[in-house]
């Protein structure tokens, strides 16, 4: 059984850098396909960025300023982001998408 563990969240102030991290079980290495997505109170949660194997793609709201990976020797998932805006403000999510497994989430505010 998959299992999804986000960390990382925080109160940042705009231009901040954050680095979350997603702890991954049950996975397979090498067979992966994850993605990490957030969602304001009220709207659609939706693709922050996404990974699988060395092809990334990212919302156009995170390009230049976000960057995936991965750390297979320990199974994480990554999201370092930089240059926060109070626009990023939002819950967190990790998620295999093979699996459509997904954490429970970490918030990440951006404000003064």
């Amino acid at each position: 059984q998959v299992h999804l563990v986000e960390s990382g969240g925080g109160l940042v102030k705009p231009g901040e850098s954050l680095k979350l991290s997603c702890e991954l079980s049950g996975t397979i290495p090498g067979v992966q396909h994850l993605g990490w997505y957030r969602q304001v109170p009220g709207l659609q949660r939706e693709m922050v960025a996404t990974i699988s194997g060395p092809l990334t793609s990212y919302a156009d709201s995170v390009k230049g300023r976000f960057i995936i990976s991965t750390d297979d020797t320990n199974n994480r998932l990554y999201l370092e982001m930089k240059s926060l805006k109070p626009e990023d403000t939002a819950v967190y999510y990790c998620r295999d998408l093979v699996r459509n497994a997904w954490g429970q989430g970490t918030q990440v505010t951006v404000s003064l």
